[in-house]
């Protein structure tokens, strides 16, 4: 069954623009004295939670395996990695160019405690993703105690 969010999902979209966009700006600011466009451009990502854990999926399409660098720290994933940029053979005029290439960085904060120790990742179809399990009896989930019941004069 799918369910309709209406203008919140275009509220969430608008949020991640506005969010990609300040981490670009970040980006140009701390890469000032070093090479130009040192990261060059933010992929996008989807986070959700299962049941089991937190699942993160970016869109990396044309990005080697061998330029990925995936880590977490301080209850975020950082991606890191270079997309290599296409060169036509010949004497070529390019009338339109769109897809970016060079080194990108993007951090996601996960906003929830995760087990890092037992995270995987695995590229497939231009798609990364990312699988942290949930940590178990993390602080603020409910849990159970048992009751016994004690017998008078003991």
């Amino acid at each position: 069954m799918e369910h309709s969010f209406g203008p919140y999902l275009e509220i969430a979209r608008i949020q991640s623009e506005m969010n990609k966009l300040f981490d670009v700006l970040l980006e140009m600011r701390d890469a000032e004295g070093e090479e130009p466009n040192v990261h060059s451009w933010i992929p996008s990502v989807d986070v959700c939670q299962t049941s089991e854990g937190m699942v993160v999926r970016c869109e990396l399409p044309g990005v080697p395996v061998s330029t990925l660098k995936v880590s977490a720290l301080g209850g975020a994933l950082i991606v890191t990695g270079e997309r290599p940029r296409s060169q036509p053979e010949g004497d070529v005029k390019f009338h339109c160019v769109e897809r970016v290439s060079g080194k990108f960085r993007r951090v996601v904060p996960l906003g929830m405690p995760i087990n890092t120790r037992d995270a995987t990742a695995v590229l497939k179809a231009g798609i990364l993703e990312v699988f942290f399990p949930k940590v178990p009896n993390r602080r603020g989930e409910e849990v159970l105690i048992p009751v016994k019941t004690a017998e008078a004069g003991k």
